[in-house]
């Protein structure tokens, strides 16, 4: 299967009721571990990077890495610039091959948000890639530097957004939080029920790190149709190669390389099952 756009596995995941998972990865082993979950469920998905993460992997080099992993996949893979913040590397990203990209303009003002929204999708669009928006304000922060207060979005804004730019997907902020929780969320319903009645573009979930399995399906009946993982990612791949450190299992290089893999691998499998995506990976 060739690595595709998103908006056809969201086009599917909306009218089959199910959410496709958007995996933020860091490195090889996480592709891997992803992607291997991916073969064996036969699942859809998404392999994503933040803007804000590289610093710590270069896009020029994780980016193409990314790129043809997904190529090589079976199953339909999009690959997905999280959080973009500047034109440039919005574009850089374009240039690698990415299938879909997104302006993250919550902290500005609607009418600039909604501006620029849209001119990073006439971009995109020469790319024949897809474009992800974002209203009102998801708490927390990528990196987990700053402490965002959460601003739900107002279903009418939402609607008119969508209008504006002309998005492939929306992202929208019902409660939901970037990175651990420090309690259970209380996610709006109410909210995301109204705008998913307004907007016709698939809704997307950010913050998944958390949210309970039920809340989860919940979201997904109500019209969410991606969920982004990205802080459990992290956390799994840290814990299982800790684990496999402290039971003896390490031995050498390749012994961690496998424990990170497995961490990768475990995360995106559970989330595979909450998510009902498992065996919908055909167009």
């Amino acid at each position: 299967m060739p690595l595709v756009k998103m908006s056809p596995l969201l086009a599917k995941a909306k009218e089959g009721k199910y959410a496709v998972g958007s995996f933020s990865v860091a490195n090889m082993e996480m592709v891997l571990g992803v992607l291997k979950a991916v073969e064996e469920t036969k699942s859809p998905a998404i392999l994503q990077i933040a803007e804000v993460r590289l610093k710590q992997s270069p896009l020029e080099v994780i980016g193409p890495l990314m790129v043809a992993a997904a190529k090589n996949c079976s199953m339909p893979v999009a690959v997905h610039f999280d959080h973009g913040k500047t034109f440039e590397k919005i574009g850089q990203a374009l240039d690698i091959g990415f299938t879909s990209v997104m302006f993250d303009g919550s902290h500005l003002p609607f009418e600039e948000n909604a501006q620029t929204t849209a001119k990073v999708n006439e971009l995109a669009k020469k790319y024949n890639a897809d474009c992800e928006g974002e209203i009102g304000c998801v708490g927390g922060s990528e990196d987990g530097s700053e402490n965002i207060a959460i601003n739900c979005t107002a279903p009418d804004e939402a609607k008119k957004f969508a209008e504006l730019s002309n998005v492939d997907a929306l992202a929208v902020a019902i409660g939901n939080a970037h990175g651990n929780y420090k309690q259970t969320p209380k996610l709006r319903f109410d909210i995301l029920e109204q705008t998913a009645s307004m907007v016709d573009v698939p809704l997307v979930l950010h913050g998944g790190t958390g949210i309970l399995p039920d809340d989860f399906r919940k979201c997904i009946q109500l019209g969410i149709h991606k969920i982004n993982i990205a802080t459990a990612t992290f956390d799994s791949v840290e814990l299982n190669a800790r684990n496999a450190y402290e039971n003896g299992e390490i031995k050498g290089y390749y012994d961690l390389q496998a424990a990170e893999v497995e961490g990768a691998y475990k995360n995106a499998m559970k989330h595979i099952e909450i998510f009902g995506c498992a065996g919908k990976g055909t167009l």
